[in-house]
């Protein structure tokens, strides 16, 4: 007879979650009984409520912390206990709406140029020229590249593939770096070599890169795909396109990178600079 956990486990591999995401629900999850001393079976409404109010006021959580724990629990009510899930018994925290931090593009050009390994060079590079996650970064195969089409597969969010760009410039550092490395199956195979990268040894690369490049931004790989985001509208493509490119649902989440957008600031003059008529 398995566990609670354990079914819950089961559904989230039957939904094609990735693996980060079930361990943060299996965290929550585990977190929220502990909170208690008891099987999430024997609670309810009440509970959950107060224990994401403990989250806000106690732990002083992030809202996108507080809204994995209310997705988690969600998830475990609905699908593994299927129980109703009334979101006015039950209300999900405002995110706070943040504007993405951006490198403009010298510096992310002084950033490559401060990298000497190869290899990390050829990773942080195909992040921002196609504008990945770096778990699809860390999960491109050989066979992902194709260069007579000059575009990439990626595997994204919850099993969905697209395709993306395939730069000019990267593919020929991708096959000065193919020529010396010669992956066999991922693009950039970690340790062992049957295993991809893994997200925090990009994460150490791109940290490294940052402190040598001098760059003071409070900037994460992530950064790299908001860039990538940014560049491409401030060079005129449309909006829509954008938006398959970085494989977003809803329209509504690439229009933030409009904000952001510097070029057409830069048209607008302050009312404290125009002459008086």
């Amino acid at each position: 007879m398995k566990t609670l956990l354990e079914r819950m486990k089961q559904n989230m591999e039957l939904k094609g979650f990735s693996s980060r995401t079930q361990k943060s629900y299996h965290s929550y999850v585990k977190q929220f009984e502990q909170h208690y001393k008891r099987s999430s079976e024997y609670l309810g409404n009440p509970e959950i409520k107060d224990f994401l109010e403990f989250l806000i006021k106690e732990k002083q959580a992030s809202s996108s912390g507080v809204n994995q724990a209310y997705s988690a629990l969600k998830f475990l009510y609905e699908t593994t206990l299927d129980r109703k899930w009334v979101m006015k018994k039950i209300p999900r925290v405002k995110r706070e709406k943040k504007l993405p931090i951006v490198l403009d593009r010298e510096e992310v050009q002084k950033l490559f140029a401060v990298i000497r390994n190869l290899k990390h060079c050829c990773i942080l590079m195909i992040t921002y020229s196609a504008g990945l996650r770096i778990s699809e970064t860390a999960r491109l195969k050989i066979t992902d590249i194709d260069s007579k089409r000059m575009l990439m597969k990626v595997r994204g969010k919850g099993a969905k593939e697209r395709y993306t760009l395939l730069s000019k410039v990267a593919l020929e550092t991708l096959r000065d770096y193919w020529k010396y490395y010669r992956p066999s199956e991922w693009l950039f195979p970690g340790n062992p070599s049957s295993k991809p990268i893994s997200t925090s040894s990009i994460q150490r690369i791109f940290k490294k890169a940052k402190q040598q490049a001098g760059i003071t931004k409070t900037a994460s790989p992530h950064t790299l795909r908001h860039s990538f985001a940014t560049h491409l509208l401030e060079a005129g493509v449309d909006l829509h396109h954008v938006q398959l490119l970085l494989g977003h649902r809803s329209p509504k989440t690439t229009t933030i990178y409009l904000h952001v957008k510097r070029k057409d600031l830069a048209r607008i003059v302050s009312p404290l600079d125009l002459p008086i008529q």
